[in-house]
Parts: C-alpha cells; structure tokens; sequence
C-alpha cells in the first residue's frame, strides 16, 4: 500500500501541526528507516544547503527509535534513491520543475509501497487541479490523486506581493467551477493535511 500526505504549507510556523504532519507520515514505520528528502521544486537554488536547514529542523521532531539516514535526493539518482527508501519527503516551492521531473514517469508505480509526504506545491502536483498561490490561477496537476486543491488558504501567503494580497473567495470560487466539477474539492489551510491510501 502506498501513503500519500498532502500538506498545505507553513508547517515550519507550526511546531505542534509540523509534529502532527511528520507523525502521520511515520506511522507504521519500525526502523530503521531510510528518508528521502526532495527539494527539486525549488531548484535551480542549491539542494543541499535546503537539506541540511530542513533535517536540522524537523529532526528533533522525528522519533528517535526508528533510527533515520537522511538522504538530499539529487536529479541523476532519484530513482534509485526512491527505490530504496521507505519514508519520501517532496517539499514545495514552483509546481512545474515537479512536473517536469516526475511527469516522466508513471508514479504509482515509482512512489509504490511507500509512505509520501508531500507540501504547497507537490500537494498540487499530485492532484488533478490546484490554485497556485504564485500565479493566482488554476493549474494542472499530474492527477495521481483525484481532486482539486488549493493550498496556504486564508493565511497571508503573498501579502507582500506588488500584486496585492490575494482574495482567498474569488480563490475558492475559481478552485470550485475549475474542470471537473465532479471531484472533491481541498481548500487547504496551512499545517492541514489530508491522507490518501492507494
């Protein structure tokens, strides 16, 4: 079986929903356990240097017992470095480099058996649609979990913008009438997350 936790963003803000999130994306895990982290939705900044700030982070977090390895996934080796891991982190930043990385492949078969975490962007590279809070518009995802998402809903995410801050109804709405009516609809406030079993 394969787990999928998709997360809106801002958990960093967050220690006890950034516990939460990591918890649930650990369960069932006995150690030890190999942990990819993916930060090639921010590329082309340098990857490591994200590695390193996020393990530091989060790893007080993590339970001690299960006994990680931390490994920074890196574009030639993915593949093999998804095949031998057991926990996957895919962090957000832009959804097309995500796209353009993972749209090669046929990902349930990629991401089979293991337990994915994934954040902002790669939440809504993994949903049929989202409302990406970058370029305030719908966009396609791969649709490997069938549904639609908007993600950082209501926070202040883009208040800085020369654009102005965005306005999360005319958001809601547009991620609402968005292509297939029919599918369920995620308005995603930061440090939510939702759990797909495939």
């Amino acid at each position: 079986m394969t787990k999928y936790v998709l997360q809106s963003g801002g958990i960093k803000r967050m220690p006890d929903k950034a516990k939460a999130y990591f918890n649930e994306l650990l369960e069932g895990q006995t150690g030890p356990v190999d942990f990819l982290w993916c930060f090639f939705a921010t590329l082309p900044d340098p990857v490591e240097k994200r590695f390193e700030e996020y393990v530091d982070r989060y790893e007080s977090i993590l339970p001690t017992k299960l006994n990680f390895t931390h490994v920074c996934a890196t574009l030639d080796d993915y593949e093999e470095q998804l095949e031998k891991a057991d926990v996957v982190y895919i962090h957000g930043g832009s959804v097309e480099p995500l796209i353009e990385v993972f749209g090669k492949h046929k990902l349930t078969d990629l991401f089979a058996g293991k337990s994915i975490g994934f954040t902002s962007a790669s939440t809504i590279m993994m949903a049929t649609h989202g409302w990406s809070c970058d370029s305030r518009q719908m966009i396609d995802g791969l649709g490997i979990v069938p549904m639609k998402v908007g993600v950082h809903f209501r926070s202040l995410y883009g208040s800085d913008d020369p654009r102005g801050p965005i306005d999360w109804d005319v958001a809601k709405a547009e991620l609402d009438a968005y292509g297939d009516t029919t599918l369920p609809v995620h308005a995603l406030e930061e440090g939510e997350f939702i759990v797909i079993e495939q």
